[in-house]
C-alpha cells in the first residue's frame, strides 16, 4: 500500500503531465506543514508559522464562486483528519475556499477535475 506520501506525489506527477492541456495545474502548489523533522528544523518552521492542520495543497484558482482549492492529502486505506485539519477545514470553508480530503491519487484526480470541470 502505497503512504500519503507517495499518493501526492502521483497527483502532483499527474498534474505536471496535464499543464500544457489544463494550465490551472501549474499553480498548484504544497504546503510542508506535516512530516518528521529534526527538532530544530521544526522549531524554525514554527518560527516562520508552519501551523498544525493546514491542508497539504492549494490551487490559487478561484472556480464555481470559491477563492481556490485546498486538498487534504491522505493515503488511499487508513488516513484520518485531526482535530487540527477539521478546524481548517471548517474555517476555511466559511472563508469561502473549496476544501477536499482527498483518499491516494484517484481521489484527487477526480476532485480537482470536478473543481476544474476538466
Amino acid at each position: 500500500m502505497k503512504t500519503e506520501s507517495e499518493e501526492q506525489i502521483e497527483f502532483i506527477q499527474w498534474c505536471k503531465r496535464n499543464m500544457k492541456k489544463h494550465p490551472e495545474l501549474e499553480k498548484i502548489f504544497h504546503i510542508p506543514n506535516g512530516g518528521s523533522r529534526h527538532i530544530a528544523t521544526a522549531a524554525r518552521l514554527k518560527l516562520e508559522g508552519v501551523k498544525p492542520g493546514v491542508p497539504d495543497l492549494f490551487l490559487p484558482v478561484a472556480r464555481r464562486g470559491f477563492h481556490g482549492l485546498f486538498i487534504e492529502m491522505k493515503r488511499k486505506k487508513g488516513g484520518t483528519v485531526s482535530k487540527d485539519q477539521k478546524q481548517w477545514k471548517s474555517w476555511l470553508s466559511e472563508e469561502h475556499y473549496a476544501v477536499v480530503v482527498a483518499k491516494g491519487f484517484h481521489s484527487a484526480r477526480r476532485l480537482i477535475k470536478s473543481y476544474l470541470k476538466i
